[in-house]
């Protein structure tokens, strides 16, 4: 199978690779393939790669694979880590190389049994062949890049020194029974005491990032993971037992809100992605709307849609249009969203297993009340059930009234709907009170009503 010698990459379900912690998305490809050279014919099949695209990262080159038998079942991915490439050589130019795709090499080392990305045991030198039509000078600068920057080395480096420090700190601390301010830690005052350090430098990280713009810059990453773990650390917290109320909850609640706004560690751009940057934006905003989608019932308006991936790009923001066509090319891939358009004209991202038909159960079952038989419903009625936004809620009631589910009542104080009664009605007897329905139910209830009025007015 060709690639089989190369590590195997994580995609989500709309194709995107899940990158490792501290991995930052740097570049993109069309239609580049990897060749062996000089290899035996069973590694230089299992190496060779044809109609991919190629991301650059700080961490890795990954493969995704673009055929159509692939992208009828699943997409493949494979990755070559950086750590694996001994040697990049340069790009030649000549005249024979202005009328053929671009070539560059580099060198890997390989295992014993061909593969890569374990004990190195001998070296393959690999060419990639570019034939899209992106601007493969500033890909082969950002890959020397980000082959020189050894990121990967320095992340394991920092691992390894705060897991060291903080093993020294927790014996220290344990056995002498003193802080790093060197009190006593006794009792549940020195456990806050603890935790007041660690929000200290916390809180002494935010300051030095909130400094000025380049600061924020260059500390967005760590800011973003120190969000995500932070998020984690509430999510994975055990509630105990009489230690929590609904104001905790909900202070709770809100802080997860505020970490998981923070933003995209590696947002697409037309930088990195250049002639894909569309695909890569539509398959990352389908990845994005999860969350949102599951807050919002499965159903989110565009504009909000639009305000909140902005917001979680920070400084690299979108046009309305390019959130469209992002929007538009879900249908290709086959993602697990969709957009659609109401018929006032709103549009709308919902999961594709929304369902209109449960929606409607559950308006019925509200307006079949009596408190609602009586006095209807309203859009805010409507949304604290269906537990979405009120515009939401509004276009679900207009498509139910369409449906000729429910009735519309216009006044000054807005829409109004009602159970519609009139399939309930013979039309060869339209005097005829059944005794069962909704028609009855609706006849009972302001039959009470009636005699709850006379009683008042004798009274």
């Amino acid at each position: 199978m060709a690639g089989a010698a190369l590590p195997a990459a994580e995609l989500t379900t709309s194709g995107r690779p899940i990158l490792l912690p501290g991995e930052i998305e740097c570049s993109l490809l069309s239609n580049v393939e990897l060749e062996p050279e000089g290899s035996p014919p069973p590694l230089s099949s299992s190496i060779h790669l044809r109609s991919s695209f190629l991301i650059l990262t700080t961490h890795r080159l990954i493969f995704v694979s673009d055929s159509s038998a692939a992208a009828a079942a699943a997409k493949a991915a494979s990755y070559v880590p950086l750590s694996s490439i001994t040697r990049i050589f340069s790009l030649k130019k000549s005249i024979k190389s202005m009328f053929a795709s671009p070539r560059l090499k580099f060198q890997l080392s390989v295992g014993s049994d061909g593969r890569v990305g374990g004990s190195a045991m001998r070296s393959l030198v690999v060419t990639l062949v570019m034939r899209g039509k992106d601007d493969v000078e500033a890909f082969v600068d950002k890959f020397r890049q980000n082959w020189g920057a050894r990121a990967w080395e320095r992340e394991k480096e920092s691992e390894s020194a705060s897991s060291g420090s903080s093993l020294i700190v927790e014996s220290t601390a344990s056995s002498s029974g003193y802080d790093s301010r060197g009190m006593r830690v006794v009792g549940v005052a020195g456990i806050l005491r603890r935790e007041q350090e660690m929000w200290e430098s916390t809180d002494k990280s935010l300051q030095e990032a909130f400094q000025d713009l380049n600061a924020l810059m260059s500390k967005a990453k760590e800011m973003v993971m120190l969000a995500e773990k932070m998020r984690s650390k509430l999510l994975s917290a055990p509630s105990q037992a009489g230690s929590s109320n609904d104001e905790e909850l909900g202070s709770k609640e809100e802080i997860q809100d505020w970490l998981l706004s923070v933003g995209i560690v590696s947002p697409v751009t037309k930088e990195s992605a250049g002639a894909l940057y569309h695909q890569q934006l539509s398959r990352q905003l389908a990845d994005f709307v999860k969350i949102p989608l599951e807050r919002s019932g499965g159903m989110i308006n565009l504009i909000d849609m639009y305000c909140l991936f902005n917001r979680a790009r920070g400084t690299e923001l979108i046009s309305p249009e390019d959130l469209l066509r992002a929007c538009s090319l879900w249908e290709n891939f086959n993602a697990p969203v969709m957009l659609r358009k109401f018929d006032s004209g709103v549009m709308v991202i919902q999961n594709k297993s929304h369902s209109d038909e449960e929606v409607f159960a559950r308006i019925k079952s509200l307006i079949t009340q009596p408190d609602a038989l009586q006095m209807g419903v309203s859009a805010g009625d409507a949304a604290m059930t269906l537990g979405m936004a009120p515009a939401m809620a509004k276009e679900h009631l207009l498509t139910a009234e369409s449906r000729g589910l429910l009735c519309r009542d216009i006044s000054p104080d807005g829409f109004r709907f009602y159970i519609n009664l009139f399939p309930e009605i013979r039309t060869d007897d339209i005097y005829l009170v059944k005794d069962q329905g909704i028609y009855a139910t609706w006849i009972e209830c302001a039959s009470s009503t009636s005699r709850q009025d006379t009683l008042l007015l004798s009274l």
